[in-house]
């Protein structure tokens, strides 16, 4: 017997009409994503919470004013919220994000290349380690699309709404992110084959 998954849709209509528990799992279901994207781009794990609460108390405050309006996906407007907030968050303290890789967050993680010897295996991590350093020279639009798209899985229409720019915006940005990554290539001398 096949059981009916609620969709997005349906929670907020539960939640509208009432019902708290629909917002609690709505909530749920889009919190690894939200928060691991927020987290991504500040760094911060309390600084992350904190936007994290933020965007969620501002979907909430908007459900309650009665001013939601179903135009696309929920996660897409949730995702654009924090956004916006991580942005306004770095104009107030005047900061620039700059995105690093680190033991938490790792772009590569997803890559899995079948090696065959442990100097293979090297010799990759290396690669890796090396193109992590190429990326921290990209400005910051591009590495954030090349990263949403490579580490978040988004789309570029997702990644368009996320960062409140055009499809074509987006797609150019990934564009000259991988122009860019291979004159760095170049520059820096690095060897990306084993």
């Amino acid at each position: 017997m096949q059981t009916h998954v609620i969709s997005d849709q349906e929670l907020i209509g539960k939640y509208l009409s009432g019902q708290e528990s629909a917002l609690e799992k709505l909530i749920r279901r889009h919190k690894n994503r939200v928060f691991a994207y927020i987290l991504m781009i500040v760094k911060d794990k309390d600084l992350a919470e904190d936007l994290f609460q933020d965007t969620f108390i501002k979907v909430i405050n908007t459900f309650r004013s009665g001013s939601y309006k179903e135009e696309g996906k929920f996660i897409q407007w949730v995702m654009r919220i924090a956004h916006n907030l991580i942005i306004d968050y770095f104009r107030k303290s005047k900061r620039i994000p700059i995105i690093e890789n680190s033991d938490e967050y790792d772009i590569f993680d997803k890559v899995r290349i079948p090696v065959e010897s442990v100097e293979e295996m090297l010799i990759t991590e290396q690669i890796h380690k090396d193109v992590k350093k190429l990326i921290d020279y990209l400005p910051q639009e591009q590495k954030e699309v090349l990263i949403m798209r490579h580490y978040n899985d988004m789309s570029f229409k997702d990644i368009a709404e996320t960062t409140n720019v055009s499809i074509n915006t987006a797609l150019g940005r990934m564009r000259y992110a991988l122009i860019n990554l291979r004159k760095l290539v170049k520059e820096k001398d690095v060897i990306l084959s084993i």
